[in-house]
C-alpha cells in the first residue's frame, strides 16, 4: 500500500508534470483539471513575458502547452525563459527581441533563478546589439 504523500506527489505529478494519472482518481477530471493548470500557467507567463506571448498570437496556448506538458513549472520567469530559448530559429522576431532584452539585463543559466546584471554588464550588451557586434576583437599579445 502507498502512502498517503506518495498518492499525492503522483497526483501533483499528474497534474503538471505530465505523468499518469494514478489509479483510483478520476482520468476526466484530473484532464480537464490539468487543462486548466496549463492555461492559467500559460497566461502566467504570457503576463510576464507578452511581446514572447504576443508573437505567437491566437496560437500561444498551443506552442506553450505544448512545450509545457511534461515539465513541471518554475515560474513563470523561468518558464518563459527556457520555452523561449528552447525554440531556437523557430522563434517568432517578437519573442526573439523579448528573449534579448532580458538576456542584456538578467543572467540565467537554465538551473538557478536569473540574476540582474549590473550596469556596465548591461551597458555593453545594449551597445552590442544596437551596434550588431557579434564578437568583440580580443586582444592580441605582441
Amino acid at each position: 500500500m502507498t502512502s498517503l504523500a506518495d498518492r499525492q506527489a503522483a497526483l501533483v505529478a499528474a497534474l503538471v508534470a505530465g505523468a499518469d494519472v494514478p489509479e483510483g482518481f478520476d482520468v476526466s477530471r484530473v484532464l480537464a483539471t490539468r487543462l486548466a493548470l496549463m492555461r492559467k500557467r500559460a497566461g502566467e507567463v504570457a503576463g510576464t513575458w507578452p511581446l514572447l506571448a504576443a508573437s505567437y498570437g491566437e496560437s500561444w496556448f498551443a506552442a506553450f502547452g505544448t512545450w509545457a506538458a511534461a515539465r513541471p513549472p518554475a515560474g513563470s520567469l523561468r518558464d518563459g525563459w527556457d520555452f523561449a530559448r528552447d525554440q531556437g530559429d523557430a522563434l517568432p522576431a517578437l519573442g526573439k527581441d523579448d528573449l534579448a532584452d532580458r538576456e542584456r539585463h538578467f543572467h540565467y543559466d537554465g538551473r538557478s533563478a536569473p540574476r540582474r546584471r549590473s550596469r556596465a554588464a548591461v551597458l555593453v550588451a545594449t551597445v552590442r546589439s544596437r551596434l550588431w557586434i557579434s564578437d568583440w576583437p580580443t586582444a592580441s599579445t605582441s
